[in-house]
């Protein structure tokens, strides 16, 4: 592992004395009077990104067998940016794991919370694949079908929005099997929700000339084609997408929306359904082709660095050839690589310690 010399920051001596001795009490964590020295790094958020960052903690920590071993946990994207930004010290993550792009309103309550100089490194590519049992019917779906299967709110026979009662996949399009829509998926918290909704949901609401029409109201559209169904069509079913895949051999007939790393693993009991035509697969996802292909991100808080011990190793071992690069050893794990030029310029950012700007 090559590590590059860790760089020595100015921070203030607030923020130095609630990493070292928690004497400031900055943030929403209940005070300095509890919080306490951390030595390990620590990581928090997506479900999705979480099997490389632990596989990133197993490699490291072996590398380092002296040292506190890093902590990973899968809050859910959302989740794991509110631990972040909840303020400076050892009380919060150092780093943020997302299946998404941090949103404008996490990154100004990072800021109240005095959290300003974040590092925003892109790690791979996922897809979200739609999913049944390995001896299910097979689907090939379109964007529009997902959306008129699974949006609370849908064009009518005059062509009016009103609450989506279709039962069956063939009523959707009669070319899909005559069964139940009956699909898990990830809660609110998760990106992969989020993803799912803006590459699957939005793109299939918009080919449907009543919802495409609301297009000129911003949020009036993306209120309805975010809005999933609360009738048990849609079923919510936790943060954790392992399960999602082990609902699908127990449940017959069902369809699940997960990672693409999940579906690697577990090829011996599920497979995917085609979007639009395309199959997910690790060419599809990288050059953009399959329709609901996603970028993955940490989220690294610079005033940690230099605090929090081997946090910075951490992160440029996470980013290098052997982890990250194509045939590292995040692929193996289900990982889509970058190109070579691509993670060289988001190592380049780790190792600069660049701050991202406020989302747009």
């Amino acid at each position: 592992m090559t590590v590059l010399p860790t760089r020595v920051l100015k921070i203030s001596a607030c923020a130095a004395a609630l990493l070292a001795i928690a004497a400031c009490g900055q943030g929403s964590s209940g005070g300095a009077a509890n919080q306490k020295a951390r030595a390990g790094v620590w990581a928090a958020g997506s479900s999705t990104v979480f099997p490389f960052v632990t596989r990133v903690a197993e490699n490291f920590g072996r590398a380092n067998p002296g040292g506190a071993q890093p902590r990973v946990e899968a809050l859910g994207t959302g989740g794991g940016i509110q631990a972040f930004c909840g303020g400076i010290g050892p009380s919060f993550p150092d780093i943020a794991n997302a299946s998404r792009q941090m949103k404008q309103s996490e990154f100004d309550r990072c800021v109240a919370n005095g959290v300003t100089d974040i590092i925003e490194l892109k790690v791979g590519y996922d897809g979200i694949v739609v999913a049944t049992a390995r001896n299910g019917n097979s689907f090939d779906l379109k964007l529009e079908d997902l959306y008129k299967a699974l949006g609370k709110q849908v064009p009518d026979a005059s062509g009016a929005l009103a609450a989506n009662t279709v039962t069956n996949w063939s009523q959707v399009n009669p070319a899909l099997p005559n069964q139940r829509i009956q699909v898990y998926g990830p809660p609110p918290t998760s990106g992969t929700r989020d993803a799912f909704l803006e590459l699957g949901m939005a793109p299939g609401g918009e080919k449907l000339p009543a919802v495409a029409a609301l297009k000129s109201d911003k949020e009036k559209f993306e209120s309805v084609t975010h809005t999933l169904r609360e009738d048990g069509a849609w079923i919510d079913s936790g943060e954790n997408d392992n399960a999602i895949v082990q609902t699908l051999t127990r449940t017959p007939g069902s369809l699940g929306v997960f990672g693409f790393s999940f579906l690697e693993q577990n090829m011996d009991t599920v497979k995917a359904e085609t979007i639009d035509g395309v199959a997910p697969s690790i060419e599809a996802i990288a050059d953009g082709s399959y329709p609901l292909a996603r970028s993955l991100y940490i989220y690294v808080k610079k005033a940690h660095i230099g605090v929090i011990p081997g946090l910075q190793e951490f992160v440029l071992e996470f980013m290098s050839d052997g982890a990250a690069g194509r045939g590292g050893y995040l692929q193996d794990r289900g990982l889509v690589p970058l190109s070579a030029e691509a993670l060289a310029a988001e190592r380049a950012k780790a190792s600069a310690l660049t701050s991202m700007a406020r989302p747009d």
